[in-house]
């Protein structure tokens, strides 16, 4: 019986197959070499080392491969890891694949009716009939529903795009009433559009990672000329051009839901609706990756989760409050 790396803790013996997802080769303070891993499954990721390993060693797997792992469990720095014993390369065929691509644990073909209903109920004909033309396209929703959300940081797992759009046009449903002067229209078609680019940036089969388009276009570039393509064939559904105005809001949308040049976007937002589709971008990126951290963590000795890098911070996980004043050197008053 396979021990999922949810499972693992302080001082377990490993001995199972896991997908490799990062590899490098790395020198110690003394020079020798050694190989950093990240070992995945549908549960999660655990860093992994195997200390000195040469270039050899490294040149027998790539990440994307599974290995047979060998090795001990331990807590360093307030995180676990693996110290590796043995690694061996695995065929694909010889293992199941569903136990290491993680995927969503909200049903896909009930995200797939919300983002429907959200799509098809909108009031302006272009923008409807443009929602149509995507969803009438076969390829394009298989990849929509498998294609993650990202590699590692939000949503990182099989149905997580999809995931995150529908989860983000629930937030826009409850907020847009309070602003009244933003396009509802626009607001969703954006948020169904900002990173459709990523069913061709990314690669999702088997491994998480990113396509030669990936790499050399990127998933905003990508999302517009889809969003051109598509806009091409709404004349067969209306009868009419689709509106010039209407297409430079959308790519404008596209191009700056990063909300800022240091984060990737060619544009800053410069509309009521490319603004609101950047934060509330933000609020379900951010709050799915405070919550993974919550989730996740299996320090149970600490009130804190470890340090994490892309949010600038740990996360308290609770405690009482005297637990929180003698941790803080805080008196109660």
């Amino acid at each position: 019986m396979r021990k999922y790396v949810d499972q693992l803790r302080d001082g377990d013996n490993l001995d199972d197959i896991y997908l490799v997802t990062d590899k490098q080769l790395r020198a110690n303070r003394n020079g020798n070499l050694y190989l950093l891993l990240e070992l995945r499954d549908r549960t999660g990721g655990i860093s992994a080392r195997m200390w000195n390993a040469g270039d050899h060693t490294a040149r027998e797997f790539d990440p994307g491969d599974f290995l047979h792992t060998t090795g001990k469990v331990q807590l360093f720095q307030g995180s676990l890891q693996v110290i590796l014993n043995t690694i061996e390369r695995v065929e694909p065929q010889k293992v199941e694949l569903t136990d290491f691509l993680p995927h969503t644990e909200q049903s896909v073909p009930k995200l797939m009716d919300r983002l429907r209903a959200y799509l098809l109920r909108l009031g302006n004909p272009h923008l409807r009939a443009l929602a149509e033309c995507f969803l009438m396209d076969e390829s394009f929703v298989a990849g929509f529903t498998t294609c993650p959300a990202g590699v590692k940081l939000h949503h990182a797992y099989v149905g997580g795009l999809l995931e995150h759009v529908v989860s983000m046009m629930d937030a826009a449903d409850k907020l847009l009433p309070l602003y009244s002067g933003v396009d509802r229209d626009l607001v969703l078609m954006g948020i169904f559009l900002h990173d459709a680019g990523k069913t061709r940036e990314l690669t999702y089969t088997r491994a998480f990672g990113y396509s030669d388009a990936g790499q050399l276009v990127g998933h905003i570039p990508l999302a517009v000329e889809m969003l051109t393509q598509a806009a091409a064939k709404v004349p067969d559904l209306t009868g009419e051009p689709f509106p010039r105005e209407m297409m430079l809001r959308l790519q404008h949308m596209i191009l700056s839901h990063h909300g800022e040049l240091a984060f990737g976007s060619p544009k800053v937002p410069m509309t009521p609706e490319a603004m609101f589709l950047h934060l509330i971008d933000l609020l379900d990126t951010r709050m799915h990756m405070v919550m993974r951290e919550l989730k996740e963590d299996r320090n149970n000795s600490t009130a804190w989760t470890p340090y994490n890098a892309n949010l600038g911070r740990r996360i308290y996980k609770g405690g009482t409050q005297g637990d929180l004043y003698s941790e803080t050197g805080g008196t109660y008053d």
